[in-house]
């Protein structure tokens, strides 16, 4: 079987090609508002002497698959906190990194991801010419020197963005404790916390009696750990991470919003956006597998899956049938856990149909292996069905669609005692081709559609209570990542979409913003506080320029 070890490189080029004569001109038309009269900025009475933000990864700054000093600097409530400067607001102050490599240590060794659960959190993402690689495969050298156990800055902090905290985390105790970690802490937190370690988010910031808040992205990382896991549902499973349910996050929210404005504050806070619409998402297709790829493997393919077609028919689901094309791109073939379960059906009726030994000879195995080989099919197929365009395939599949599954090769020898060889066992170990992909890999309609009734949830829960609180007002962040998705979103001269790489909105982890994209993030603040407050920093040309704000970092940034 020939794999497909370089699906993702052709993937990422494509795309790339596409798209790179329509964004690359990124450049400022200086002249552009030579006539255009700026209002005087006014605020009224708000009051931005100590401006606090509370909230998960875009609040910290989070860009590229890791947070370093560089975008920080750049997160947009630093940038709103520039703004503010403007009509007496004080200073702002951020629990900055040691370096610009991204990611943590402890003890000298690199921590598991609190966004990811699964990566080694020791880096940043670069552009490595044909798509996001790991910093250390430019730059060997990179490696993060911040310890959260050793070197934490000193707080109080006004920038209290906690990257992968979930909305209950905000109000914790002991969530910022190292004695809690990894179980029950983040370390993002415990860098926070300084020497009151068991305070919560909320309490630290509620300590320095904010006159004006941010709460952002409350909500994003309840449904997304469950979404870039493919909609895990197996509790034992080491990357299973369920969405909150909706009374937990309304508990948090309203426990936050009432903290928060007990003491006269004004504040923003924003909706949660669909992220199922942002590149992690939306990058890899549901049919990259070519003719090329496959090479004359597609006879014996379409033959063993003919005959598990048939049953797939005959159990009324014929939109299950897999099919290698010989002209054009086939789709992957995936595990639906909603998908009827015929695994029974699968190795009883193989293993009575009389041109079912004649295939397994044709293997080079003899014919006693017949109903092990049955067996084998249908544990293998049974869930098993072709991806369509409705299905959603995280960005970390690129990398593994194709290629050969050694563990699976390992199982499927020891399951048949050893009757099947390395060769063959390897023929049907090829990820999304002869061995369905797993669940963590793939959002099926279903499971998008839990990720959708949640979000919903959450944000009518944050209209509902900002309308009810004359001191709280609304970013649509939802709104204009719909908009990206669908059609660009205009940010000074450029129109900015949620492609990978070259979109400038979303950054190379496909999560994430840009540092361009904090600065809209910033602007659709800005003009939060001026509907809800009466201020007029969009009409006074106070706000963060697009052109200023960059959408990379350069690998050499040190």
């Amino acid at each position: 079987m020939k794999t497909l070890k370089y699906i993702a490189l052709s993937i990422l080029t494509f795309g790339m090609v596409a798209c790179e004569n329509e964004l690359v001109e990124d450049f400022r038309d200086l002249n552009a508002n030579d006539d255009v009269v700026l209002e005087e900025l006014t605020v009224g009475d708000l009051d931005f002497s100590n401006y606090v933000a509370i909230g998960a990864s875009f609040t910290a700054g989070y860009t590229d698959g890791g947070l370093f000093i560089a975008t920080q600097e750049n997160s947009f409530p630093n940038l709103l906190a520039k703004q503010f400067e403007k009509v007496g607001g004080g200073s702002f102050t951020q629990p900055l990194m040691n370096d610009n490599f991204g990611g943590l240590i402890l003890g000298g060794n690199p921590v598991i991801s609190p966004i990811t659960g699964d990566r080694l959190f020791t880096e940043r993402l670069v552009f490595g010419g044909a798509g996001p690689v790991p910093l250390q495969a430019v730059n060997p050298s990179a490696m993060s020197t911040t310890d959260f156990a050793l070197n934490n800055p000193t707080g109080p902090f006004n920038n209290l963005g906690i990257p992968g905290a979930k909305s209950f985390h905000l109000i914790a105790s002991g969530y910022g404790n190292i004695s809690n970690f990894p179980a029950a802490a983040n370390p993002y937190a415990i860098r926070v916390t300084g020497n009151n370690q068991n305070a919560s988010i909320l309490e630290l910031a509620m300590a320095q009696n904010p006159t004006f808040f941010t709460l952002s992205e409350v909500g994003g990382n309840d449904v997304l750990g469950y979404a870039t896991s493919g909609g895990e549902s197996d509790i034992d499973a080491p990357n299973y991470d369920p969405i909150t349910d909706s009374a937990t996050f309304d508990f948090a929210f309203n426990n936050l919003i009432t903290a928060l404005t007990s003491n006269g504050a004004k504040g923003v806070v924003t909706t949660v956006p669909d992220i199922t619409s942002l590149s992690h998402f939306t990058t890899v297709p549901y049919n990259p597998i070519t003719p090329d790829a496959l090479g004359d493997q597609i006879s014996l393919l379409n033959q063993v899956y003919g005959a598990i077609n048939q049953i797939y028919i005959g159990a009324g689901e014929p939109e299950r049938a897999i099919v290698f094309s010989s002209t054009e791109a086939s789709p992957v073939v995936i595990i639906d856990e909603d998908a009827t379960d015929l695994t029974l059906a699968i190795t009883t009726t193989l293993g009575s149909s009389p041109t079912f030994v004649p295939f397994v000879q044709s293997l080079g195995l003899p014919a006693a292996a017949a109903p092990l080989v049955a067996q084998l099919l249908g544990q293998q197929y049974g869930k098993a069905r072709s991806a369509t365009e409705n299905d959603l395939f995280v960005l970390p599949s690129s990398s593994i669609i194709g290629e050969v599954n050694a563990e699976h090769v390992v199982s499927l020898i020891t399951e048949s005692g050893g009757l099947l060889p390395q060769t063959l066992a390897g023929t049907f170990a090829v990820e999304g081709i002869t061995l369905p992909l797993e669940d963590k890999w793939v959002l099926t309609p279903e499971e998008q559609q839990e990720i959708a009734n949640a979000t919903a949830a959450y944000n009518t829960t944050i209209i509902d209570v900002a309308d009810a609180n004359p001191n709280v007002a609304v970013a649509d962040l939802r709104a204009v990542l719909e908009q990206a998705a669908i059609s660009g979103y205009t940010y000074d001269e450029f129109v900015m979409n949620t492609d990978l790489v070259f979109g400038g909105l979303v950054s190379l982890d496909g999560i994430h913003l840009t540092s361009r994209g904090y600065g809209l993030m910033a602007r659709e603040f800005l003009a939060a506080i001026d509907a809800a407050f009466g201020s007029n920093f969009i009409a006074s040309g106070s706000t963060p320029v697009a052109a200023d704000l960059p959408t990379n970092y350069s690998a050499t940034l040190q």
